[in-house]
């Protein structure tokens, strides 16, 4: 007999209390924050908040180290960048030893420890002149590796974090994707102006009534011609948003699985959607196999706790793949987690130190 999953998280019983503006408010900062002169003004007018309340509970929050930061997010392969996950196993007594060695890296965004063979998970990305594949080689040797697998996203279904702070959300809501392979222009020309936005935009935006002033000071544009520029990235696939990200953790998803499932080839592309639209996935992707990895699509969901996550990975299993064979992958220790940051000079160094190239 196969167990039914809970829709939600919460206890069945009383009617649940509609979500609070400022919740409601933590949850619209996460979708888009436009591009005006005062955009917090626009996104409290759309809770029930006035712009100093919004900017009040966001000061706070951000004070509390649950905001991590606001910004822009681009997408890494229209800007040029080659990028991929990279799954390596390490011996239990070499693991963090070898997990520093991939943190120097400065490609390197996101690096944990997981319950599996594979015991090391990191993502890199290298600038469109560099050899990706010689950058991971030279990690797997620096490292002491036992193996390395280059897992690179082959088709992107969805990415697109974003935690339901309400906390009343049932676990198989559904939504249409925000970012998925049909809006990335591979071989998208970047010009001087996309690198500069870039440069200015991936900084931490304040949180002040114009937070963009300092950038469209630099840029030497005014706000209408900085947002239309955005909008002319956005068409191009190289920006997705700007918008708030949480730090995990302290905004109470201290869990987080990646639900990788042996889908046949023939069925990826209907069940990869399929996945990509349970609002509680971030990530879906198809990538490539291996003799000892037979799992074709991936996805990452988050939670308040390990069942609420082991949950949300189960309601996908039981809707969309009942019986499919699969596995659930969590962190077990965080080595590294950043924002990755384009056209910075320390790659360059890396490059030219490990791999006497300056790429």
């Amino acid at each position: 007999m196969t167990a039914t999953v809970p829709t939600t998280g919460q206890p069945t019983g009383d009617q649940p209390a509609p979500p609070s503006p400022r919740d409601q408010l933590l949850n619209r900062i996460q979708r888009d924050i436009p591009i005006v002169q005062r955009p917090y003004a626009v996104i409290a007018q759309d809770v029930g908040l006035s712009e100093q309340e919004a900017l009040a509970i966001l000061r706070e929050v951000k004070a509390e180290g649950v905001l991590r930061q606001v910004s822009a997010i681009f997408d890494t392969r229209t800007l040029g960048y080659q990028s991929s996950l990279v799954a390596a196993v390490h011996d239990a007594d070499q693991l963090d030893a070898g997990a520093a060695v991939v943190n120097g890296h400065p490609g390197v965004s996101h690096n944990y420890r997981r319950n599996h063979d594979f015991n090391l998970w990191y993502t890199i990305a290298v600038p469109p002149e560099s050899d990706l594949e010689a950058h991971v080689q030279k990690l797997h040797e620096l490292s002491g590796a036992r193996l390395t697998r280059l897992m690179p996203t082959l088709h992107l279904f969805k990415i697109g974090v974003e935690f339901d702070m309400t906390g009343k959300e049932a676990w198989n809501a559904k939504a249409a994707p925000q970012y998925t392979s049909e809006q990335r222009n591979i071989g998208y020309a970047v010009t001087e102006l996309d690198r500069a936005f870039v440069v200015e935009f991936q900084k931490d935006l304040p949180v002040t009534e114009e937070p963009y002033a300092d950038a469209c000071a630099a840029l030497g544009l005014s706000i209408d011609e900085v947002a239309a520029h955005a909008e002319k990235m956005k068409a191009a696939g190289a920006l997705r948003r700007v918008s708030a990200v949480f730090r995990h953790q302290q905004a109470g998803f201290t869990f987080n699985a990646m639900g990788v499932w042996a889908v046949p080839q023939d069925d990826v592309a209907a069940v990869g959607r399929r996945m990509a639209e349970f609002k509680a996935v971030s990530h879906c992707y198809l990538r490539p196999t291996y003799p000892e990895w037979p799992y074709t699509i991936f996805t990452m969901v988050h939670g308040r706790s390990k069942d609420e996550a082991f949950g949300k990975i189960q309601a996908i299993e039981q809707e969309v793949v009942p019986g499919t064979d699969h596995a659930i992958l969590y962190s077990t220790k965080e080595y590294k987690k950043v924002r990755l940051e384009f056209y910075k000079p320390e790659f360059y160094g890396w490059a030219r130190t490990h791999l006497g190239t300056d790429a």
